[in-house]
């Protein structure tokens, strides 16, 4: 593949290749362009039910403290209160037994799980698991202002604290506390232990009702958009067009400004030079038949350095524009470019099948890509030798299709080689290679590369023939 030795390096897809099916009209940017709406679509939405489901909880928990707040309010004023005496303080068995009754029969159920009455010091008086009467715990300050009369209070229960050890088995809970009199006015702190999964409950049930609405507005939204997106589609493939039209004229501009300055030149300063070494060299001739003999060296050395002024010119019009492509063909004006390209150091030698059958369009693409790939290594890759290949590479078409007729076009040198992923980015001084590339996309070909940092390059163009 390359003109050395080295490893090769795997090709790499310059643009779509020859035989892949052929492009529709939508560009793959208005796919990334929906793709991304899609995607940012979902994230919004994930978004919105997480943002949705986090605000029910909060919601859910605030709600449920308040009604336990409330129910623990009228539990205490309606069944518990009226129940109390001070005998209750002493461990009167007749009180003991009312309050008990009261509590089991009409407090305790599904949802509530515990019930407490604590005295100013922090003693439970009276509590439905037995264990816990008798035992002092010291009181919160919330809860102290709760004793006074502040209302009621609720919380999620710590079950961790001391007094809570018989309830770590229920799972999470809320505990809402309120201040209850005796019948003798003796201020004592009722407080009562609900499930925490009324607020699961409550929560679900939120998130249902802020989800239907979220997603619902977020689907009209993004139906509302649709025309919108559709009309950027519309404006990104007319973009497309528009700047492919472009570029096709460019490159016809810049062929023809090619043709115009190659023949000015060709006409009128390398005929002048032309004439001028004639010139030249017929005084030297005539001095040198005079007998003189410096003269006639000098005029010999003039005409020999306008003779080599008239080399690089040439050379140089085989660059602007490749004359013998159209009068003596593709091999001869790809061993024009060889030549150009051994003039300036790098040797190169080109070998060209016979019977191509390419259209004029595909040889003006192949003559491109073969000048654009020597340029590049004379000016980039301070290579020594390049190799050009042309040759036919036919294939069967399509289940039982006809044969399918190539030209594959390999273009290898030994410089210095480069990151094929830099081909793709737009890089100062070489403009040239991304419109090569372009060139190469409208005309339907193939173009591959292989190269690495210190492994050479080898282009490769693959062409239908006709």
């Amino acid at each position: 593949m390359t003109p050395t030795d080295r490893t090769v390096p795997p090709w790499t897809p310059v643009v779509v290749p020859a035989d892949a099916p052929a492009r529709t009209a939508v560009d793959p940017t208005p796919r990334r362009v929906v793709t991304w709406v899609a995607v940012v679509a979902v994230v919004v939405i994930v978004a919105v039910i997480v943002a949705a489901l986090v605000a029910a909880r909060s919601l859910a928990e605030t709600e449920s403290v308040r009604d336990a707040a409330d129910r623990a309010d009228r539990i205490a004023d309606v069944l518990v209160q009226p129940e109390l005496t001070d005998a209750l303080l002493t461990g009167d068995p007749g009180a003991t037994a009312a309050v008990d009754a009261v509590v089991r029969d009409h407090i305790l159920s599904d949802s509530i799980v515990r019930v407490k009455i604590w005295d100013a010091d922090g003693r439970i008086v009276w509590s439905d698991e037995t264990r816990l009467i008798g035992q002092r715990f010291g009181l919160a300050e919330d809860e102290l202002e709760a004793l006074r009369g502040a209302g009621v209070d609720a919380e999620v229960s710590d079950l961790s604290a001391p007094e809570n050890a018989y309830e770590s088995d229920e799972g999470k809970l809320l505990e809402a506390y309120r201040s209850v009199r005796t019948a003798e006015g003796t201020p004592l702190l009722f407080e009562v232990y609900f499930r925490y999964d009324e607020v699961l409950q409550r929560s679900g049930q939120l998130w249902q009702g802020f989800a239907g609405i979220a997603v619902g507005s977020i689907v009209v939204v993004l139906a509302l958009l649709a025309p919108v997106l559709w009309r950027l589609l519309a404006a990104l493939r007319a973009a497309r067009l528009h700047r492919e039209t472009l570029l096709t004229r460019a490159l016809d501009a810049s062929a023809d400004e090619r043709r115009r300055i190659a023949g000015t030149l060709h006409d009128g300063v390398v005929q002048d030079l032309v004439a001028t070494s004639f010139a030249l060299s017929a005084e030297g001739a005539a001095a040198r038949s005079r007998g003189d003999a410096p003269a006639a060296d000098g005029l010999d050395g003039a005409a020999g350095s306008v003779r080599d002024s008239i080399g690089g010119l040439r050379t140089l019009l085989v660059d602007i524009h490749p004359p013998n492509l159209e009068r003596a063909g593709l091999a001869s004006a790809l061993e024009d470019l060889a030549t150009a390209t051994r003039a300036r150091g790098v040797a190169t030698t080109v070998s060209v099948a016979d019977d191509l059958r390419l259209d004029a369009g595909a040889r003006r693409l192949v003559h491109r890509v073969v000048q654009e790939s020597l340029v590049n290594a004379v000016k980039h890759a301070s290579a020594t030798r390049a190799v050009v290949t042309v040759a036919r590479s036919d294939a069967d078409g399509p289940a039982v299709g006809p044969t399918i007729r190539r030209v594959v076009v390999t273009v290898a040198d030994d410089g210095r080689g480069f990151d094929p992923a830099a081909v793709h980015r737009v890089v100062p001084g070489h403009l040239g290679l991304r419109l090569l590339t372009d060139a190469v996309r409208d005309a339907g070909a193939g173009l591959d590369l292989a190269t690495a940092p210190g492994s050479g390059t080898c282009w490769r163009l693959t062409v239908t023939a006709s």
